[in-house]
Order: C-alpha cells, then structure tokens, then sequence
C-alpha cells in the first residue's frame, strides 16, 4: 500500500496552513488509494530541528523518505518558505527523498505571492529528489472560506500528473 505524508512548516500549531494541506490530503489519497500518515507539525518539533541526533526529528525524516507521496505545506514568509521548514528539510542529503512524489503548497495572504511556490520550495524539493510532477498550490488565505472550490479545482486541473505509486522495490532497484 502506497503512503502519504504531510509535512506542515507553519510556526502556529493547527494552523489553516495545516487544514489546507490535510484536506488535499485526503483529495489526494481518495484519488491515489494512498493511506494519509499522520500529519507532522514541525512546529511541535522546532526545539529538536537543530539537535544532532535528535530521534523524534529522525523518526520523521524516515517517514518521509519512505513515503510515495508528500504534501509539504507552509505560510509564505518574506515571499519564500518558513525558516522552520527550511532547517527541516536542511537534514537531507541530495536526492534523499528519491522515489517521493511532492506536492509544494503555500499559502499566500495576497496573489502577489502566488509564484513563490515555484520559484523557492519547488527547486529545493527537486534538489532533494523529490517528484514534482505537479503545478505547487499557491492558496490565498483571503479565500480559506472557499478552500473545497479551490482545492477541488486545483485536483481537477493538476490530479492527472499525480503518479500511481509504484513499489518501493522498483524506486529503491
């Protein structure tokens, strides 16, 4: 069975940044047949981002880097990705998440931030190897109160290029 993760880089915890992601979530594993592991709040970790080793910390790195699909969900901050995020995803190596289809999503408070999603966290995902075979969602919180149009129209438009899972022995081989 293919799995789903969803990373939320927001340094409010239970954020709309966080409700946004799980329920694209759930649009993606109805679509996918992916089970959705429990979502990971980064902020809940933040005292253990910088500690080496820090096992709670590594325990979702593995489970990241086992996943087949991944939802990586921040605010946007000075128009790119929480710094939370960043030391997050800073404990990886180059290509440690091969085999991982991502999904980017920020969410915006003006659409004068909607191409931060492709020009910041798209390219450091890719660096490390992720899959993002999809347009990254840039939601306008202004709109949170129409978030099912929204993200049901960013599925209809973008779900096509969201991969089958394949066996991790055939990303691993």
């Amino acid at each position: 069975m293919s799995t789903l993760s969803v990373i939320v880089g927001n340094p409010k915890p239970h954020s709309r940044t966080r409700q946004l992601a799980e329920a694209l979530a759930s649009r993606i594993a109805a679509r996918t047949g992916a089970d959705t592991l429990p979502t990971v709040d980064l902020i809940d970790h933040a005292t253990d981002l910088f500690a080496w080793p820090a096992a709670r910390v590594d325990a979702i790195s593995a489970q990241l880097r086992a996943s087949d699909y991944a939802i990586i969900a921040t605010p946007t901050y000075k128009a790119s990705y929480t710094g939370l995020l960043k030391a997050f995803l800073d404990r990886y190596p180059a290509n440690a998440l091969r085999g991982v289809t991502a999904v980017p999503v920020f969410t915006t408070a003006s659409d004068e931030h909607a191409l931060a999603v492709e020009f910041t966290l798209r390219p450091l995902l890719v660096e490390l190897g992720a899959s993002v075979p999809t347009r990254g969602l840039a939601f306008p919180t202004p709109h949170f109160d129409r978030r099912d149009v929204i993200l049901d129209a960013w599925l209809e438009s973008e779900g096509r290029w969201l991969p089958s899972a394949p066996a991790r022995s055939e990303v691993d081989a």
